[in-house]
């Protein structure tokens, strides 16, 4: 039987130092403010360090991405059986773009004092929506550390790009979401790969059925570490949550209002489709507000774009769907807008996760519409919140400035709208309808408005004619009518004509 570790948050945690970390990682740590271990990288590390297998369990947020990191790169750092040469020593399996380029960053820069031999050590991500060639050639320059995603992977280890021969340490990262997302073949078949005298690691969320049985086939004797009491909430106990029963046509004043609540920072709204995402990120635009958009719809690029701008502060608004739910890991997001209904309690813990994280407090607020009551109760009974009955509200309501620390006076904008254009799905900038409003009048622009073949005696311009037609231009001098044009019915080719008849 898998032995089970649980306990609560220590009060006094360790530093990375006493947990037996290298001092390059420790170094490289530091210098981005963090020294002391949370509760799953407490229990994790001396295991890991040590070489066994593992499986980790903590809510999001909790610091599982250094729970699996510090020792990955240890182990490939140190191990004297598998010496670096270029080939990857590492695989980290995650199922989404963003939680990719989150986790290569992460690792990045915790080894970023590591060398392996004469040349730092290499992480390089891959993931979909991008060329290949690229990801290709980088591998063939050498990469120690991979994190992918699982499609993009087995592409390119069947196209005997990417060498799985040669690896000693396999981690699978938000295993239950991968599970979701109907990726469990395509690990599977990655895992055929891998060499069985490796170290595996599997951190997750939740622990549904069948991520137990798979790691259960590719695992030697795992420990399972769970970082809190199994009573403990499902979500952050510092996320403070507000559920009001909102009108669909109402959403977007009350949203306005929501964002000018009296400390809000960095602010995630999530929408189920990709439309309403692009929808509400152009609506706010035009109210004023730093907005972007990552959703399905959109190129890669523009969405790697968009979560820079939000991790470097150019934005602090992101609408997104709940592709981005599970890849953005910013400390700093003080508030989450469910701006429709999560589908079930395990998008609802995910979404509402952004927030609140690395001991910090946050806010959540959840809007739910008429027709979504019944899929906010099961939510509701799911996780045990205790209102199933949420309060009818309106961006006028009382309480909503009261409970979320709204100032009176707040309206449905900040302003004009940004300069920089809304964007389409397909990428193309869009037209809106403040744009429209600032664009300057062509002084050398006129019109010429005729009335039943009469000229406008406002107009002075002479009216332009066509080639191959006769027409008489009147002039501002003119006082008569104007001569109607007359146009010349051309008739057929006969060759043509001929063809067209089969002749």
């Amino acid at each position: 039987m898998t032995p089970l570790i649980s306990t609560t948050v220590p009060t006094t945690p360790p530093s990375f130092a006493e947990l037996g970390v290298r001092d390059e990682i420790v170094r490289a740590l530091a210098e981005d403010g963090i020294e002391h271990a949370f509760a799953i990288q407490e229990l994790t590390l001396p295991l890991a360090l040590a070489g066994d297998d593992l499986i980790g369990q903590a809510r999001t947020g909790m610091g599982k991405t250094y729970g699996f990191g510090i020792p990955l790169l240890q182990r490939v750092t140190t191990s004297p059986d598998r010496p670096l040469t270029g080939a990857p020593r590492a695989l980290v399996v995650v199922p989404t773009r963003e939680l990719c380029i989150q986790v290569s960053g992460d690792l990045a820069d915790a080894a970023k004092y590591l060398t392996a031999g004469d040349r730092p050590l290499s992480v390089q991500a891959i993931y979909g929506g991008r060329p290949y060639e690229p990801q290709i050639e980088a591998l063939q320059a050498g990469a120690d550390v991979v994190v992918g995603t699982p499609g993009r992977l087995l592409d390119l280890a069947q196209q005997g790009h990417l060498q799985l021969g040669g690896l000693s340490v396999l981690v699978l990262d938000e295993a239950d979401e991968m599970l979701d997302l109907g990726f469990l073949p395509d690990i599977e078949r990655i895992l055929s790969r891998i060499p069985d005298d490796r170290q595996s690691m599997l951190f997750s969320a939740t622990m549904p059925g069948p991520i137990i049985t798979l790691a259960r086939s590719f695992m030697n004797q795992p420990t399972h570490i769970r970082a809190e009491a199994p009573h403990s909430s499902a979500v952050h106990d510092a996320t403070e949550q507000f559920v009001y029963r909102a009108h669909a046509l109402d959403k977007a004043e009350l949203v306005a209002r929501v964002l000018q609540a009296r400390g809000r920072g960095a602010t995630m709204i999530f929408t189920r489709t990709k439309r309403t995402a692009q929808k509400v990120a152009d609506d706010l635009n035009e109210r004023g507000f730093k907005v972007g958009a990552v959703h399905g719809d959109l190129g890669q690029v523009a969405r790697e774009k968009a979560l820079k701008q939000f991790r470097g502060g150019d934005i602090d608004v992101l609408v997104a769907t709940d592709v981005a739910a599970r890849g953005i890991d910013i400390d700093d997001v003080t508030h989450v807008i469910n701006y429709q209904c999560p589908d079930d309690e395990k998008t609802y813990v995910h979404r509402i996760g952004r927030t609140g994280r690395a001991g910090r407090t946050g806010v959540a607020v959840t809007l739910v519409d008429w027709d979504e009551l019944a899929r906010w109760t099961m939510i509701d009974k799911a996780l045990n919140l205790c209102c199933p009955d949420p309060a009818e509200t309106y961006s006028s309501s009382p309480h909503l400035f009261t409970e979320l620390n709204i100032p009176t006076d707040a309206g449905g904008s900040i302003g004009k709208a940004r300069r920089s254009p809304a964007k389409r799905s397909d990428g193309e900038t869009r037209e809106t309808a403040a744009d429209r409003e600032r664009a300057p009048r062509n002084p050398n622009r006129s019109r010429r408005r005729t009335r039943g073949g009469q000229a406008n005696a406002a107009d002075g311009a002479p009216q332009n004619t066509e080639a191959g037609e006769a027409s008489t231009a009147t002039t501002p001098e003119s006082t008569g009518p104007a001569t109607p044009r007359r146009r010349r019915r051309r008739r057929p080719n006969k060759t043509a004509a001929a063809a067209a008849n089969g002749s």
